[in-house]
Protein backbone atom coordinates (compact mmCIF):
# COMPACT_ATOMS: atom_id res chain seq x y z
CA UNK A 1 0.00 0.00 0.00
CA UNK A 2 1.51 3.09 -0.75
CA UNK A 3 1.67 6.03 1.60
CA UNK A 4 -1.62 7.61 1.28
CA UNK A 5 -3.94 6.38 2.62
CA UNK A 6 -7.08 5.02 0.40
CA UNK A 7 -10.47 5.81 0.49
CA UNK A 8 -13.08 3.41 -0.47
CA UNK A 9 -17.18 2.61 0.02
CA UNK A 10 -17.78 0.11 2.27
CA UNK A 11 -20.78 -2.73 1.70
CA UNK A 12 -20.01 -5.66 4.11
CA UNK A 13 -17.76 -5.40 7.22
CA UNK A 14 -15.22 -7.72 8.10
CA UNK A 15 -14.82 -8.84 11.68
CA UNK A 16 -11.13 -7.02 11.13
CA UNK A 17 -12.58 -4.18 9.69
CA UNK A 18 -14.70 -3.84 12.73
CA UNK A 19 -11.87 -3.95 15.02
CA UNK A 20 -10.04 -1.67 13.11
CA UNK A 21 -12.87 0.50 13.59
CA UNK A 22 -13.58 0.05 17.22
CA UNK A 23 -9.31 1.07 17.19
CA UNK A 24 -9.98 4.50 15.49
CA UNK A 25 -13.63 5.53 18.31
CA UNK A 26 -10.93 4.27 21.00
CA UNK A 27 -8.51 6.40 19.62
CA UNK A 28 -10.31 9.06 19.19
CA UNK A 29 -11.98 9.08 22.81
CA UNK A 30 -8.90 9.24 24.10
CA UNK A 31 -7.46 11.96 22.33
CA UNK A 32 -10.57 14.07 23.57
CA UNK A 33 -13.22 13.80 20.76
CA UNK A 34 -16.86 12.64 21.64
CA UNK A 35 -19.17 11.71 18.78
CA UNK A 36 -21.42 9.94 21.09
CA UNK A 37 -19.19 8.41 23.10
CA UNK A 38 -17.79 8.54 26.55
CA UNK A 39 -14.27 8.08 28.67
CA UNK A 40 -14.14 4.96 29.73
CA UNK A 41 -15.88 2.92 26.39
CA UNK A 42 -14.61 -0.78 25.66
CA UNK A 43 -13.63 -1.94 22.31
CA UNK A 44 -16.56 -4.92 22.36
CA UNK A 45 -18.78 -1.53 22.73
CA UNK A 46 -17.48 0.52 19.74
CA UNK A 47 -17.97 -3.08 17.99
CA UNK A 48 -21.61 -3.20 18.87
CA UNK A 49 -21.75 0.84 17.37
CA UNK A 50 -20.01 -0.31 14.25
CA UNK A 51 -22.31 -3.43 13.92
CA UNK A 52 -25.11 -1.64 13.97
CA UNK A 53 -23.70 0.71 11.24
CA UNK A 54 -22.93 -2.03 8.86
CA UNK A 55 -26.55 -3.07 9.64
CA UNK A 56 -27.76 0.34 8.33
CA UNK A 57 -25.73 -0.56 5.21
CA UNK A 58 -26.70 -3.20 3.89
CA UNK A 59 -30.35 -1.84 4.73
CA UNK A 60 -29.21 0.95 2.47
CA UNK A 61 -29.68 3.82 5.22
CA UNK A 62 -26.25 4.89 4.98
CA UNK A 63 -22.76 4.72 3.15
CA UNK A 64 -19.89 4.11 4.93
CA UNK A 65 -16.49 5.27 3.51
CA UNK A 66 -12.79 3.99 5.26
CA UNK A 67 -9.47 5.46 4.55
CA UNK A 68 -6.74 2.81 4.91
CA UNK A 69 -2.67 2.72 4.98
CA UNK A 70 -0.15 0.26 5.81
CA UNK A 71 -1.54 -0.48 9.41
CA UNK A 72 -5.89 -1.13 8.20
CA UNK A 73 -8.27 1.28 8.85
CA UNK A 74 -7.30 5.34 9.88
CA UNK A 75 -10.32 7.03 9.04
CA UNK A 76 -13.99 6.94 8.10
CA UNK A 77 -17.07 8.63 7.54
CA UNK A 78 -20.88 8.35 6.98
CA UNK A 79 -23.46 9.72 4.95
CA UNK A 80 -27.26 8.72 6.30
CA UNK A 81 -29.60 8.86 3.96
CA UNK A 82 -33.02 8.21 6.19
CA UNK A 83 -35.11 11.60 6.27
CA UNK A 84 -38.45 12.12 6.48
CA UNK A 85 -40.57 11.94 3.41
CA UNK A 86 -40.62 15.42 3.05
CA UNK A 87 -36.57 15.77 2.87
CA UNK A 88 -35.65 13.04 0.60
CA UNK A 89 -32.63 15.40 -0.90
CA UNK A 90 -30.62 15.79 2.04
CA UNK A 91 -28.56 13.69 3.89
CA UNK A 92 -26.42 13.31 7.37
CA UNK A 93 -22.70 13.30 7.30
CA UNK A 94 -22.02 11.92 10.84
CA UNK A 95 -18.77 10.09 12.47
CA UNK A 96 -15.88 11.54 10.33
CA UNK A 97 -13.00 10.22 12.49
CA UNK A 98 -9.42 10.11 11.56
CA UNK A 99 -7.03 7.94 13.63
CA UNK A 100 -3.82 9.67 15.60
CA UNK A 101 -1.50 8.42 13.14
CA UNK A 102 -2.94 9.79 9.63
CA UNK A 103 -3.47 13.31 11.10
CA UNK A 104 -2.22 16.06 9.71
CA UNK A 105 -1.99 14.89 5.99
CA UNK A 106 -5.33 16.00 4.68
CA UNK A 107 -7.10 12.68 5.36
CA UNK A 108 -10.06 14.33 6.70
CA UNK A 109 -10.52 16.93 3.79
CA UNK A 110 -9.84 13.95 1.12
CA UNK A 111 -13.02 12.07 3.47
CA UNK A 112 -14.87 14.84 3.29
CA UNK A 113 -14.52 15.59 -0.19
CA UNK A 114 -14.89 11.62 -1.09
CA UNK A 115 -18.76 11.72 0.65
CA UNK A 116 -19.54 14.46 -0.92
CA UNK A 117 -19.05 13.06 -3.83
CA UNK A 118 -21.08 9.74 -2.85
CA UNK A 119 -24.13 12.14 -2.04
CA UNK A 120 -24.38 13.46 -5.56
CA UNK A 121 -24.44 10.09 -6.71
CA UNK A 122 -26.95 9.56 -4.40
CA UNK A 123 -29.26 12.20 -5.44
CA UNK A 124 -28.45 14.52 -2.34
CA UNK A 125 -28.78 18.30 -2.91
CA UNK A 126 -27.79 19.15 0.74
CA UNK A 127 -26.05 17.90 3.30
CA UNK A 128 -26.14 19.03 6.96
CA UNK A 129 -23.54 18.11 9.96
CA UNK A 130 -22.59 18.99 13.83
CA UNK A 131 -19.47 18.92 15.56
CA UNK A 132 -17.92 20.47 18.65
CA UNK A 133 -17.17 23.86 18.22
CA UNK A 134 -14.23 25.31 17.93
CA UNK A 135 -11.99 21.89 17.57
CA UNK A 136 -10.56 20.38 14.39
CA UNK A 137 -13.31 19.30 12.49
CA UNK A 138 -15.00 23.02 13.16
CA UNK A 139 -12.15 24.34 11.30
CA UNK A 140 -12.04 21.42 8.95
CA UNK A 141 -15.73 22.08 7.68
CA UNK A 142 -15.05 26.14 7.85
CA UNK A 143 -12.17 25.98 4.90
CA UNK A 144 -13.91 23.38 3.25
CA UNK A 145 -16.85 26.13 2.67
CA UNK A 146 -19.57 24.38 4.66
CA UNK A 147 -21.77 26.84 5.84
CA UNK A 148 -22.13 27.54 9.73
CA UNK A 149 -26.13 27.82 10.83
CA UNK A 150 -25.86 28.27 14.15
CA UNK A 151 -24.49 27.26 17.79
CA UNK A 152 -26.38 25.06 20.34
CA UNK A 153 -24.92 25.62 24.12
CA UNK A 154 -24.55 22.69 25.94
CA UNK A 155 -25.45 20.19 23.23
CA UNK A 156 -23.63 17.13 24.62
CA UNK A 157 -20.59 15.73 26.58
CA UNK A 158 -17.29 15.58 26.02
CA UNK A 159 -15.94 12.24 26.43
CA UNK A 160 -15.14 13.97 30.21
CA UNK A 161 -18.08 14.63 31.25
CA UNK A 162 -17.70 18.19 31.31
CA UNK A 163 -20.66 20.17 28.72
CA UNK A 164 -19.57 20.81 24.66
CA UNK A 165 -21.25 23.30 22.65
CA UNK A 166 -22.55 22.26 19.41
CA UNK A 167 -21.92 24.38 15.46
CA UNK A 168 -24.04 22.99 12.96
CA UNK A 169 -23.20 23.06 9.49
CA UNK A 170 -24.58 22.86 6.14
CA UNK A 171 -23.70 22.50 2.30
CA UNK A 172 -25.00 22.68 -0.54
CA UNK A 173 -24.19 19.74 -3.33
CA UNK A 174 -26.40 20.41 -6.11
CA UNK A 175 -29.43 22.19 -7.54
CA UNK A 176 -31.69 23.09 -4.74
Amino acid sequence: MSDAPTIRRVIELTETELDDLADVVLDGVADGAGFGFMDGITHERARTFWRGVADGVRQGDRALLVAEDEHGICGTVQLRFGQPDNQPHRGDVAKMLVHRRARRRGLGAALMTAIVAVARDEGKTLLVLDTATGGAAYRLYTRLGWQRVGEVPDYALNPDGSMCTTTFFYLRVGPG
